[in-house]
């Protein structure tokens, strides 16, 4: 079994993946994280649209605010892992790069239970998916954004086991790089659902 490459650079400008000077590795995750922002952009409005169209039964005084308050803090620490990561990476530091890979990793699946568990309670407590038009959007949004961790935590599981095996190192610090891009978008993208979908509906008249 050979592990795959993930993105060893080269050290010959002729061989180097670039366009114009720039990684075109870079250039593909930035232009699906462009994508990426209209579509959530797109959700974001649907709820904001909908949260007060429909909402008998459970609406937004079920949101359980403390919880995601942790889980959101949880997920803003494994940013600074992840920007930890890739500075042990670039400095050949095998040993803490493998440390904050794990950490950014444990963290976000910390994100994901507290999601799983708040989403339990939800349909435990009568507000399921097609419950009223808030639930709908709810669970539409913050699902796809759910669904978008879970894809990140699998994409640096993978890098944690490269690290582990000895497969990554200071040469393929850019594979470290663009995970790092596609987790501190989700890490925003959060933020500002935090704000308009929690924060903005525990305030009276919002």
């Amino acid at each position: 079994f050979e592990y795959p490459n993930f993105g060893e650079e080269s050290h010959d400008p002729e061989h180097a993946p670039s366009s114009g000077g720039i990684d075109v590795r870079k250039i593909g995750v930035w232009s699906f994280i462009g994508s990426e922002c209209v579509f959530f952009a797109s959700l974001i409005s649907t709820f904001i649209v909908y949260k007060s169209r429909s909402v008998t039964g459970p609406g937004p005084e079920i949101l359980n605010i403390p919880l995601t308050s942790f889980s959101t803090f949880i997920l803003l620490m494994s940013s600074l892992l992840m920007v930890l990561a890739l500075a042990a990476t670039q400095r050949g530091d095998k040993r803490w790069e493998r440390i904050w890979l794990g950490g950014t990793v444990l963290f976000g699946l910390i994100f994901l239970c507290g999601q799983v568990y708040e989403f339990t309670s939800f349909y435990h407590e009568g507000m399921g998916l097609t419950t009223n038009l808030f639930s709908q959007s709810f669970f539409v949004l913050v699902g796809f954004h759910g669904a978008h961790v879970a894809i990140g935590v699998l994409w640096l599981s993978v890098l944690l086991v490269a690290a582990m095996t000895g497969n990554l190192g200071k040469s393929r610090a850019t594979s470290v790089e663009l995970a790092g891009l596609y987790w501190h978008f989700v890490d925003i993208v959060w933020i500002i659902i935090f704000t308009l979908v929690y924060l903005m509906q525990a305030v009276p008249g919002a």
